[in-house]
């Protein structure tokens, strides 16, 4: 789906930084070159370890990535074309392809650029470039430039976290005696705390604190307000629906993917919210996607992944590290799995999904649900298009539909679908960043044809 000025075939073009002063120009002028800059820092505070761990070889690969990297940041502030990757990892070449598309219809390689492409490609684009740089000075290779901040916001989001596994606790002690409108209060509540984790995001506040410090299951219901759309009735029905008849008297209930947003207090709420489906019976497994590499500051790989769960078994708090020991068994036993994917770190819409990632495509529709957490899995669900605010998401989707699917994400971007007739203008009339503050969210939700 290539992008345009114009509205083609009814779809309306991508957003980008050639409207100045929009989200969009902010972000790649302002908020980029700022992430680009403390990665460098980043870099450069290490530069003993690199020392201590590969001698001179370190402090020359510190040296070369950081020189590559103001490059980078110098192309992006002056608008320079968009360059092919030369480095030798597995997706160069899709990545590649993927630019001489943008090309093409161009018919100038120069007009692909930071500020006239879409600004989902160039965001998407600058995380492999950093990619790029450290792969190219190989014993940096797989030095995670965002691990300080992931970390940093595990530890300061604590006291959130032992709330979270106490209530969790309360939960599991009492499951076999829960009614099921008990059993629907629980999973309403704990499916809004995986939705509120996801404000946890250090890519928006450019890797500032931006860790939870309360007790989330306490601000749900003064939260409620700022849900503009709530389909978390149609994910409930879609997992009671997915349960068969057992052998014995009970049902067996279906899978549950989750595709992963950010690291610390979000995946907490993740890991949460997964037990709590398991333990109830209303999945028989999950299966967690993450990125293949660092990605938009505070995303999940598999490294994260392990490191949370760890983390969270040695800590010394009774019902955290309790939490902690299930969650490693169920990985041991496969009731969950953890995958990742080239697909989920390339720019495209997830319309071109069944094209460009079939297999992955195909991993999804075998899934009863996928969640999507966050608001860059909504923006390549909807295109990060202009749409306007009444398209239907099922519009929007532009054909994705694996599986019965719900975007679980707090607004942090200039896209939204799916709103009543004349609630956008109210909301922009009240509140003019509503789109980009992270105040607002929606649990919005789409049920293909074919498993309804």
């Amino acid at each position: 789906m290539m992008a345009a000025d114009q509205t083609v075939d009814g779809v309306p073009p991508s957003l980008s930084a050639k409207v100045v002063g929009s989200f969009a120009y902010l972000t790649i002028r302002d908020r980029l070159p700022t992430i680009l800059t403390k990665v460098i820092d980043t870099i450069h505070r290490n530069k003993n370890k690199f020392f201590e761990e590969y001698g001179e070889e370190g402090i020359e690969a510190e040296k070369q990535t950081i020189a590559l990297l103001s490059k980078l940041r110098n192309e992006l502030q002056t608008d320079k074309p968009v360059l092919e990757l030369t480095d030798g990892l597995q997706d160069r070449e899709p990545w590649n392809q993927y630019l001489q598309r943008h090309q093409r219809p161009q018919g100038d390689p120069e007009s692909v650029s930071w500020f006239k492409s879409p600004w989902l490609y160039v965001e998407c684009y600058m995380y492999r470039r950093i990619q790029e740089a450290l792969w190219l000075n190989p014993p940096m290779s797989n030095f995670d430039v965002f691990n300080e901040g992931k970390t940093q916001s595990f530890f300061d989001s604590q006291q959130a976290v032992m709330a979270l596994c106490t209530y969790l606790e309360s939960v599991n002690k009492n499951m076999e005696e829960l009614s099921k409108n008990q059993l629907l209060e629980h999973f309403n509540k704990l499916l809004q705390v995986s939705l509120w984790g996801n404000k946890c995001d250090l890519s928006i506040s450019a890797g500032q604190d931006n860790s939870q410090k309360n007790s989330p299951i306490e601000s749900l219901s003064s939260l409620q307000p700022f849900i503009l759309v709530d389909d978390s009735s149609m994910v409930w029905s879609t997992l009671i629906s997915a349960q068969r008849p057992g052998q014995s008297e009970k049902a067996t209930a279906g899978r549950v993917d989750i595709v992963l947003d950010n690291a610390g207090f979000e995946l907490v709420t993740d890991l949460v919210f997964a037990e709590f489906l398991v333990n109830s019976g209303l999945a028989r497994e999950v299966h967690f996607h993450g990125k293949s590499f660092p990605w938009f500051v505070s995303d999940v790989t598999a490294n994260d992944f392990q490191w949370t769960i760890r983390q969270t078994m040695a800590a010394n708090h009774k019902w955290m590290s309790k939490s902690g020991y299930q969650w490693q068994s169920y990985l041991k036993e496969g009731v969950w799995t953890y995958h990742d994917h080239p697909f989920w770190t390339q720019p495209h819409e997830f319309c071109d999904m069944a094209a460009d990632a079939p297999d992955l495509y195909a991993t999804l529709h075998r899934a009863d649900l996928v969640l999507f957490k966050g608001d860059l899995n909504y923006r390549k669900l909807t295109g990060d298009r202009e749409w306007d605010h009444t398209v239907g998401f099922d519009t929007a989707l532009q054909g994705f539909g694996p599986a019965p699917l719900c975007s679980l994400r707090t607004l942090k971007a200039n896209v939204q679908v799916g709103l009543q007739t004349g609630q956008g203008e109210k909301l922009t009339s009240q509140d003019p960043d509503w789109m980009t503050s992270s105040k607002y969210a929606v649990i919005q939700s789409f049920i293909p044809k074919s498993k309804q």
